[in-house]
C-alpha cells in the first residue's frame, strides 16, 4: 500500500514537471515575445542641440538672450521633428543649390538667403501658396512684375529659377539698403517693407531682435537660422540621409518665335511633354505664343535617357 502511494506521488510529480516545462517550451515558441521599450532615434526635444554662437548672413545673432534662444530653440525642435519634410530638403539641396548659389554671389547677397528659399517653398519649384506665392521663391504676381518677371497666362517666371532668384535678389537688396541689415531684410520677405517701417516707427526701435512681431513674421527669421543649423550639421540632429538627389546637367535651345505644340517640341529634341515641362515649369500652356519675338531658352537635360 506504501509503496503505491509512492509510486502515484511520483509519477503525479513527472506528470507536474512535463507539464510545466511543456508550457515554458509552448511559450516560447508560440507566444509573441514581450516587446522592448521603444526608444526614438531622433533627439527629444529636450535634447535638442543649439550653438553657443550663430552667425545669420554674416550678423551675429544674439542667443545670450532668453527670448532669443528659446525662439531658435523651438525652431530647432519643430523641423528636428519634421522628418520627411527635412529629410526630403535636405536630400533636394544639391539640386537647387547649384543654381541658387552662384546668382547670390553675383548678385551680392549672402549665401546664407538660399536657406529662405528652403523656408518659402522647401525648394520646391512649383510650390504655391494659399495667398497665391508661386515658385520656389513664393513671389505674388505684382511684386514678381515689378521686380522685372514676365507672368502671363503663357510664361510665369516665378517658376523659373534662375530668373526667380535674381528677382528675390533685387528685392533683398533693396530692403537691405532701407534698414540697414540683412536680417531685418528678411523678415521684409516675409511681411513686407511697409509693415517693417510701420513697426519699427511704432516701437521706436530698428534692431530686429528687439521688435515685436506678428506670429509669422516673428518665426520666420528663426526658422531660415534653424534650416542653416540643421542642414549644415544634420548628424547633430540624427539626419542620415545617404544618397542626395544629383545635379541635373542641362543645355538650353534657343527659342525666339512661337512655339504652336510643345509636345512636338519637346519629340523633336528627344525628351517626352512631361520631361519639357520638369525642366522648364514656367512654360504654362501647351503651346508658347511669342508675337513679339522676345528670346526665351528653354531646358533640355543632357541625359536624355533618364526620363524615358
Amino acid at each position: 500500500m506504501q509503496k503505491n502511494i509512492i509510486i502515484t506521488f511520483l509519477t503525479i510529480l513527472v506528470l507536474i514537471n512535463s507539464a510545466i516545462i511543456g508550457y515554458y517550451i509552448y511559450k516560447q515558441e508560440f507566444e509573441e515575445p514581450e516587446e522592448e521599450e521603444y526608444i526614438p532615434h531622433f533627439l527629444l526635444p529636450s535634447d535638442v542641440f543649439c550653438p553657443d554662437t550663430f552667425y545669420l548672413a554674416g550678423e551675429r545673432v544674439p542667443l545670450e538672450r532668453i527670448d532669443v534662444i528659446e525662439a531658435f530653440k523651438k525652431e530647432l525642435i519643430v523641423n528636428t521633428n519634421l522628418h520627411s519634410h527635412t529629410i526630403q530638403v535636405i536630400k533636394n539641396a544639391p539640386r537647387y543649390f547649384h543654381i541658387i548659389e552662384p546668382i547670390l554671389k553675383e548678385e551680392g547677397i549672402p549665401n546664407d538667403f538660399k536657406y529662405l528659399a528652403v523656408i518659402e517653398s522647401s525648394l520646391n519649384p512649383l510650390a504655391v501658396s494659399y495667398a497665391g506665392a508661386v515658385g520656389i521663391w513664393q513671389l505674388m504676381s505684382g511684386t514678381a512684375k515689378e521686380l522685372g518677371l514676365e507672368v502671363t497666362n503663357d510664361v510665369d517666371e516665378r517658376y523659373h529659377i534662375e530668373k526667380a532668384t535674381r528677382a528675390a535678389c533685387a528685392y533683398l537688396k533693396k530692403a537691405h539698403e532701407k534698414f540697414g541689415s540683412w536680417t531685418a531684410a528678411a523678415a521684409s520677405y516675409n511681411g513686407g517693407m511697409n509693415m517693417l517701417s510701420k513697426q519699427i516707427d511704432r516701437q521706436k526701435e530698428k534692431y530686429f531682435y528687439d521688435l515685436l512681431m506678428g506670429e509669422e513674421t516673428g518665426r520666420y527669421v528663426y526658422r531660415m537660422m534653424a534650416l542653416k543649423q540643421i542642414m549644415e550639421n544634420p548628424h547633430l540632429y540624427n539626419f542620415h540621409v545617404g544618397i542626395k538627389y544629383p545635379i541635373e546637367p542641362t543645355t538650353q535651345v534657343k527659342v525666339t518665335k512661337s512655339i504652336k505644340d510643345l509636345a512636338d517640341f519637346a519629340q523633336e529634341h528627344g525628351i517626352t511633354y512631361k520631361t519639357l515641362k520638369r525642366f522648364n515649369p514656367w512654360l504654362r500652356q501647351t503651346s508658347l505664343k511669342n508675337g513679339k519675338h522676345k528670346t526665351y531658352y528653354i531646358l533640355i537635360p543632357e541625359n536624355k535617357e533618364a526620363y524615358k
